[in-house]
């Protein structure tokens, strides 16, 4: 795989890693939580922080991975870290907004 194409698959992964909280109400996707009221799963916003910095890691595991495949691994700094973290927590936007702040209509029967 040369770097061009790693990269871009990289981004769809840090892409999806980072929406993945938000659109589901599965821990990780797989683990069912516990049911809250009314038959319903809900993941508190801490959880879905929570889950987010778990996945934050685990792609920079696949990035770290990624890169010592293509070549020399670099060393990261604190500056790597304070521009990273940023990009991924924009990155969950579009699942933010999906979760919060989208305006949901009420189906109530007459």
């Amino acid at each position: 795989m040369d770097a061009s194409s790693a990269s871009w698959l990289l981004i769809a992964v840090a892409i999806a890693a980072a929406n993945l909280p938000f659109i589901n109400e599965n821990l990780f996707g797989v683990i069912p939580l516990k049911r809250a009221g009314q038959g319903r799963r809900d993941k508190s916003a801490w959880l879905r922080v929570f889950e987010l910095l778990v996945l934050y890691f685990a792609v920079g595991a696949f990035a770290y991975l990624l890169e010592s495949r293509i070549g020399n691994v670099f060393g990261q700094v604190k500056e790597f870290y304070m521009v990273t973290v940023p990009l991924f927590v924009v990155l969950c936007f579009p699942g933010f907004i999906l979760r919060y702040l989208r305006k949901r209509h009420r189906h109530d029967a007459p």
